[in-house]
């Protein structure tokens, strides 16, 4: 089975819109790697300021896979470059950073249910 792993970052107030801005820039980036199931970025919608990142994965080697990929340094490279730039991101600025704290939670996929079409 699949496993999911969840990056929960911390996002202050007024500052989701840039993260979700930075998200689709990098856009494609981790679509045509090895291994790779899904992704969503999952918005707080009641009592939270945790933004989760939802990918899925063949295997967890895929995802170390992505980890160690040129894509996903550049993906990250460029949000540091952005956050340079804006003041958002994990980079420092006038605004502050768009996250400020972030974690990984990973999980296997032991059922999956998939609505009757």
């Amino acid at each position: 089975m699949s496993v999911v792993k969840f990056n929960v970052l911390t996002v202050p107030a007024g500052t989701g819109a840039t993260l979700e801005e930075r998200f689709s820039r990098r856009a494609g980036l981790v679509e045509n790697q090895p291994g790779f199931e899904e992704f969503q970025l999952l918005r707080p919608v009641e009592g939270t300021d945790k933004y989760l990142v939802y990918t899925r994965w063949r295997s967890e080697q895929d995802f170390q896979g992505w980890l160690r990929s040129r894509s996903f340094q550049q993906g990250h490279a460029q949000a540091s470059e952005d956050a340079g730039r804006t003041g958002h991101g994990h980079g420092h600025g006038n605004e502050g950073p768009a996250a400020t704290g972030s974690e990984l939670w990973g999980f296997e996929v032991v059922q999956h249910v998939r609505a009757q079409d």
